[in-house]
């Protein structure tokens, strides 16, 4: 493609800028519920407050990703708008993308499937607009989340022939909304690129498909192995887990457990996997099972910012959205076909960061199999490694929730 052509799209800003103030982020609204007082019924009144704020202004719910230019090599621009619960009432956090313009190309969101609008955004185009939600439920008073939107495009990914398509129709666009323009000093020129999103805070109503508060992501949970029961103090057989579960569900009978990085736990090449895994779980009466990279991936990508797929002499890409059937496989396919890796935020993803490396029960290639490991204090990888090295192994319990008391 020439310069010219290569021109793409010059990025003058992304402005995630806020149309029509919402009486949700800057006003008290009110709802009634009944209550039993010992005396008589009365009616009580809850405050429903949610303050949307990006940085230290208060802004709306609607959103709008208006990009003027685009093109590849440009920087990652991200934007996260903090949502913080300050009502009476635990609420749950949700989008919708209302509309979406790629240049000249309209496309009918209400004519996808659900979760396709997303998975095009993300993964279909040579550039990537990512969305994520870090909780999706949020507590009364003190409980808040965040909502984050990436875009980028990388250099160099080994997509020439789509950055060549792309970047000509991005030129296009751009010339026939100059001429529009000169033809009419009145004319509004069109942004290149337009997503238009509605984020919701509503209250949290229970029921099998809403996030289930009691096992967010990333939750602590002390549970007895042997016993199989809920314990309070750690001790040989009162693991300290965490919940893996990246949106576990009122509905889900289980809950997946990993034990903390920061026990000992045995090592071995990956050929002795399965005999490491058996001796750690010999004296446990739960339900086990192993670590696999999908886990790990589900987790991550929930970062739409710091989470990347790594390949040699190739530009890093954030993961972005898996959730699409088969997007997952897909994207491991892709780390191995280029002899890549991923790599996550230590901070984001504590639990998950560790000095040792741990297998998972994941082939990578006919020699190496997937494990994780720092890299340093700030990143984390996901990674082939070599099957001859060894690594130590961690099981997944699989507990029922009626064991958990909830």
């Amino acid at each position: 493609m020439n310069k010219k052509h290569k021109a793409y799209l010059k990025l003058n800003l992304m402005s995630l800028f806020f149309v029509v103030v919402s009486f949700i982020s800057i006003t008290l609204a009110w709802f009634a519920y009944s209550g039993l007082v010992r005396v008589k019924t009365e009616v009580n009144v809850k405050a429903w407050y949610i303050d949307f704020k990006q940085g230290n202004t208060s802004v709306s719910n609607d959103i709008v990703i208006s990009l003027s230019e685009i093109y590849p090599g440009m920087e990652t621009i991200s934007e996260i708008i903090d949502i913080q619960n300050l009502g009476d009432s635990d609420a749950e956090i949700k989008y919708e993308i209302i509309s979406a313009r790629i240049f000249d190309e309209e496309i009918d969101v209400s004519s996808l499937e659900e979760g396709l609008i997303n998975d095009k955004l993300s993964q279909q185009y040579p550039f990537h607009i990512n969305i994520g939600i870090t909780d999706y439920h949020i507590a009364a008073k003190t409980g808040s989340g965040a909502f984050e939107v990436s875009v980028s495009w990388p250099l160099d990914a080994d997509n020439d022939k789509l950055d060549s398509i792309w970047g000509n129709a991005a030129y296009q666009f751009q010339q026939e909304e100059e001429n529009k323009k000169l033809a009419d000093p009145d004319y509004v020129v069109r942004s290149a690129l337009k997503i238009v999103i509605s984020v919701t805070v509503e209250q949290y109503i229970e029921s099998n498909e809403s996030p289930d508060p009691n096992y967010e992501l990333g939750d602590t949970v002390l549970y007895d192995v042997v016993n199989n029961q809920v314990c309070d103090q750690i001790s040989d057989t009162c693991l300290k887990t965490y919940v893996i579960d990246a949106n576990n569900k009122i509905g889900d009978p289980n809950v997946s457990l990993l034990p903390s990085l920061y026990r000992t736990y045995e090592s071995s090449s990956y050929s002795n996997y399965n005999t490491t895994l058996n001796n750690i779980t010999s004296s446990w009466n739960v339900s086990t099972r192993p670590l696999v990279v999908d886990d790990l991936l589900n987790i991550i990508s929930n970062d739409v910012i710091d989470s990347k797929l790594v390949r040699p002499n190739l530009s890093d890409v954030i993961i972005g959205n898996l959730n699409y059937p088969d997007r997952i496989t897909t994207m491991i396919n892709n780390a191995v076909s280029y002899d890549g890796y991923f790599t996550f935020n230590n901070e984001r993803f504590s639990d998950l960061s560790s000095n040792k490396c741990y297998w998972l029960n994941s082939e990578y290639d006919i020699n190496k199999a997937f494990a994780f490991e720092k890299i340093d204090d700030t990143t984390s990888k996901i990674y082939g490694n070599n099957k001859t090295n060894n690594c130590s192994v961690i099981p997944v319990i699989i507990v029922a929730k009626s064991n958990l008391g909830n």
